[in-house]
């Protein structure tokens, strides 16, 4: 067995179906991460995420609408709108990009 190591920031999600050999199989989401010094590894932010299962469940709410997709839909646009709050604040105060609260 292949020893792989674990970050903190990748998560496996898992995907819809099932393989022909009805094995799980995941794909991986790497999210940034900042270091100490001011550098980075790359990666996507909670921020994208959002947006892109908003665009996805509108999407599917334009198909096959709901109470119950429009109430999901709000609250992660909710969710997107105080995350971009967040980051208007950390901007204004100078600390945005910064290891500090």
């Amino acid at each position: 067995m292949e020893n792989q190591s674990i970050k903190i920031n990748e998560y496996a999600l898992l995907n819809f179906k099932r393989d022909e050999d009805d094995a799980l199989k995941f794909q991986s989401v790497v999210f940034y991460e900042m270091f100490e010094d001011g550098s980075f590894e790359n990666g996507t932010t909670v921020e994208e995420m959002l947006r892109v299962s908003i665009e996805r469940l509108q999407d599917l709410n334009g198909r096959f609408s709901c109470r119950e997709n429009s109430i999901a839909l709000t609250k992660m646009q909710e969710a997107l709108m105080w995350l971009n709050e967040r980051t208007r604040e950390r901007e204004k105060r100078g600390v945005e990009g910064k290891l500090q609260s």
